[in-house]
């Protein structure tokens, strides 16, 4: 029993090794895109002419942020746009809204979705829906719960025109409206910053493509050329994938900072936070259960192993010296989750670093959302998402992997 409780103890002291070593390279990875990171105000412009340019914003259900949002691209210096409001069957104000914006505003179409067919995501039908009304040479599709500057989208025409992108998308600035989120959200984006930075997307030489879908331009012609919405109509994370296919299509991507410029809602409280967490998971384990599967282990020993094994240890060193080395690289595992928070709510997300401070409960939320995604990827109500629930074990999923 002593010998095994001996190699059991050495062993979980390499692992947990592997995993200070892996937080290292993700920190300096986070450190590098922070610092690195292009912005969508920083180019040199070059002259360009000023093409039409379609916004496509579908809403469901948005009663809460429609407005501010709307009013926010109404208010644009841009001249030359429509925007094109899709309702998504609502079952709230959000259509009263928007209509009355719209008699108002003869740039503001409203448009109320059809009835979503078998198969398709709501959200990606209703963008569908979108660009078939839509008249510009440039495509924006943003969120309602997104709020933008008055100068975003003669900045993103010009940044656009002037390096000669097929599509650019913008980093917003998170906005936590809860607590829960508050808590997870710093944890969790730590991935976003390292896997799926604009480094990354940037460099030609990989395969990292992704779009936010708060705020993404793409030339008509490039959008249909890559199967518009239409190709990705199951996918639950069709930002990534759209963005996924645009790069896999050959075509030049741009991701550029834009915090002080575009605001974003990720998650409004914690069944939205939940949700959005299954919605990670779920399509990974759709695509490829062992894939899945592995990647939720590696989550697991990255976020929340360190923290159990770190009280262990301690209470286990009383009895036993043998347990210091596990003491030791748990807590030095554990010290750098703080740091990557502290440095990602800071940095990133604008929260005060004292968030971080309660990383565990983060790390045990994120783990506990990844875990009921793959449990409940093949159900009937494996996702939830603006009142509406999807079966994705028919589907094909095209989501990047973390």
């Amino acid at each position: 029993m002593n010998f095994a409780l001996e190699v059991s103890n050495y062993v979980l002291v390499a692992i947990l090794a592997a995993v200070s070593m892996t937080w290292i390279f993700l920190i300096r990875s986070m450190w590098i895109t922070f610092r690195d990171s292009p912005f969508l105000d920083r180019f040199e412009p070059r002259p360009h002419n000023n093409p039409k340019v379609s916004v496509i914003l579908p809403a469901r259900n948005e009663e809460r942020f429609i407005e501010k949002c709307l009013n926010s691209l109404t208010n644009q210096d841009y001249e030359n746009f429509e925007i094109i409001v899709i309702d998504d069957r609502s079952d709230d104000s959000t259509g009263t809204i928007i209509k009355k914006i719209a008699e108002k505003d003869p740039r503001v179409k409203y448009l109320l979705a059809d009835p979503k067919p078998e198969g398709w995501v709501g959200k990606n039908w209703a963008c569908v829906e979108g660009f078939r009304r839509s008249t510009g040479d440039l495509l924006l599709f943003t969120d309602a719960d997104t709020k933008h500057s008055k100068n975003t989208i003669s900045l993103s025409v010009s940044h656009m025109l002037s390096e000669n992108l097929a599509a650019l998308s913008v980093i917003p600035k998170l906005l936590c409206l809860d607590r829960w989120t508050k808590v997870a959200l710093p944890v969790l984006s730590t991935f976003l910053h390292t896997r799926f930075s604009a480094l990354r997307v940037n460099d030609p030489s990989k395969k990292t493509g992704y779009f936010f879908g708060s705020f993404f331009i793409i030339k008509r012609e490039v959008y249909s050329k890559v199967g518009t919405h239409e190709g990705v109509k199951s996918d639950i994370v069709e930002d990534g994938a759209l963005g996924k296919k645009v790069k896999e299509g050959g075509f030049k991507i741009k991701m550029v900072r834009g915090e002080h410029l575009v605001e974003a809602v990720w998650a409004r409280d914690f069944p939205t936070l939940w949700h959005a967490l299954k919605r990670i998971m779920t399509p990974l384990y759709i695509q490829s259960k062992y894939t899945a599967l592995g990647i939720f282990v590696a989550v697991l020993f990255l976020l929340f192993v360190p923290f159990p094994l770190s009280i262990f240890a301690g209470i286990m060193t009383g009895s036993s010296q043998m347990f210091l080395p596990l003491l030791a690289v748990s807590l030095i595992s554990s010290s750098l989750i703080f740091l990557a928070s502290a440095i990602d709510a800071a940095m990133g997300l604008g929260l005060p670093a004292r968030y971080a401070l309660l990383s565990p409960l983060g790390s045990t939320l994120i783990v506990s959302g990844f875990a009921s995604g793959i449990l409940n990827a093949k159900s009937s109500r494996a996702v939830s998402w603006r009142g509406r629930t999807y079966a994705l074990s028919d589907t094909i999923q095209h989501s990047i992997s973390l």
